[in-house]
């Protein structure tokens, strides 16, 4: 009878034997595999081992706050692990809707319905929400924010990373000192670009479908009816419309700083709850949600903050078209 280490059979099919160090702990639960084939001892132990709670991946120091620089260009240039996932998962993202769709057509095939009920779904989320002269425009980059933002997120919780590297011995533990695989939403200059492209996006989509005047008048302007407005009581509004204006413009220039903070600060954050606890089951599922959540909310915030400006341009236009109508 051949008896096989838990993390040991799982690491001899997922490592290969030469590369970055990995540490296997002792006196772990065994597995006997007497009579199994090889692909049903592998399917076994990774089973086995997710539902041990990930103790070979747990760590109790955390997550660096800093990404690890693998690649050294210079003059204080590095290419990151973070820089690298993002990358790799970007053409994963690329590389499995070509296949899904393949040839688009009338009778869409299976993979091809999926990304259409995907795109229909948050169509309508969207929407309502953009309006529907800036919604051409803006549709496709909220799609490919919600879909990048929640497969990196999600890349958190895959066995290895962030504990997967180079490092050394310490009492008998290996500690890695360089994860060779990082979230890219767990690194703050990654999200500090999701939100410099959000910000300069949304700048863009108003500035077109909107025009400056309205979005000075939209923050600046007394919106009370002067007609029906006491002189007075109409200058005092302006003045406060004048204040309120300063403070929304105050807002919107720190919109890049909230949107990454609250995206990083969540994810980051659920690494280490999760490496803390060694990847326990109810909290790895908690963060299956969070990181549903967080990718939500980033381009619901970005379509809201567009819709502020954009649909209500569209209510504008609407009343000014019946007005048009009325008098003819």
């Amino acid at each position: 009878m051949r008896v096989f280490t838990l993390q040991s059979a799982c690491f001899q099919w997922l490592t290969p034997l030469t590369g970055p160090a990995y540490h296997i702990p002792p006196n772990h639960p065994t597995l006997s595999l007497p009579h199994m084939s090889l692909v049903n001892k592998k399917l076994a132990a990774a089973v086995l081992l997710f539902g041990s709670g990930l103790p070979a991946f747990g760590s109790d120091e955390g997550v660096p706050a800093k990404p690890a620089p693998l690649i050294d260009l210079g003059h204080g240039w590095a290419i990151t692990n973070s820089m690298i996932t993002g990358w790799v998962v970007s053409a994963l993202i690329v590389a499995l809707v070509l296949w899904l769709v393949g040839r688009p057509s009338i009778l869409p095939s299976r993979g091809q319905a999926v990304v259409e009920s995907l795109i229909e779904g948050l169509r309508d989320l969207f929407e309502p929400i953009v309006g529907k002269r800036a919604f051409p425009a803006s549709f496709p980059l909220l799609v490919s924010f919600f879909v990048f933002i929640l497969l990196h997120n999600w890349m958190g919780l895959l066995p290895g990373v962030g504990t997967i590297g180079w490092g050394h011995e310490v009492d008998g533990r290996f500690h890695v000192t360089t994860a060779l695989i990082r979230p890219f939403t767990s690194d703050f200059n990654s999200t500090i670009a999701l939100a410099l492209i959000s910000f300069g996006a949304w700048a863009i989509i108003v500035l077109k479908y909107a025009g400056p005047r309205f979005i000075i008048h939209e923050l600046f302007g007394n919106k009370a009816d002067r007609k029906e407005t006491p002189l007075p009581l109409y200058i005092a509004l302006s003045v406060i419309f004048l204040l309120v204006g300063v403070i929304e413009v105050f807002s919107i220039a720190i919109r890049p700083f909230t949107l990454s903070v609250r995206l990083f600060g969540n994810i980051f954050g659920g690494e280490n709850l999760l490496h803390g606890t060694h990847f326990f089951f109810v909290f790895y599922f908690m963060e299956l949600l969070v990181g549903l959540i967080q990718a939500l909310v980033f381009t619901l915030l970005t379509s809201v903050y567009i819709g502020l400006i954009c649909n209500h341009g569209d209510d504008h236009a609407a009343e000014g078209g019946a007005h048009s109508v009325a008098r003819h």
